[in-house]
C-alpha cells in the first residue's frame, strides 16, 4: 500500500497550477543547488511555520524545506497539507526534503518553459 514511483505528485499537486514533467524537470534542476530556507522538527506544521513558508515563497518562488523528526505518514501528510495552506506546488520530494514553488504574480522571476 505505498504511492507509486510519480503517484505523489498527483496528491500533492494543486489543481489550478498543473504542471507538466518537463516543467517539474526544469524546477527541479534549479532547485537542486539550493539550501533548505525551511527546516520542520518535530512540532511540525505549526501557523508559524506555515506563514514562513508564504514569506520564503513570496521572495523566492522556490523553496526547499526539510521535515524532520515524523514517521513517514505524518511527513506525507505535513508536506501535503504545507502545499495546500500555502497554495503551492510539491514539484519534488526524496527523503525528507522537498521542493515548492509558487509563482508570484506581481514580478515573477522564475519563467518556466512551456509544457
Amino acid at each position: 500500500m505505498g504511492i507509486g514511483h510519480y503517484g505523489w505528485a498527483a496528491i500533492f499537486t494543486m489543481p489550478d497550477m498543473e504542471m507538466s514533467e518537463r516543467q517539474r524537470k526544469y524546477l527541479r534542476g534549479l532547485g537542486h543547488s539550493l539550501n533548505p530556507v525551511l527546516l520542520i522538527g518535530s512540532a511540525g506544521l505549526t501557523p508559524a511555520v506555515v506563514a514562513e513558508a508564504k514569506r520564503a515563497l513570496q521572495d523566492h518562488e522556490l523553496i526547499k524545506v526539510k521535515f524532520r523528526g515524523a514517521e513517514r505518514a505524518a511527513r506525507d501528510a505535513g508536506l501535503a497539507e504545507l502545499a495546500t495552506s500555502t497554495q503551492s506546488v510539491l514539484v519534488h520530494r526524496i527523503g525528507h526534503t522537498a521542493l515548492y514553488y509558487k509563482r508570484r504574480n506581481d514580478k515573477p522571476g522564475i519563467v518556466i518553459p512551456d509544457a
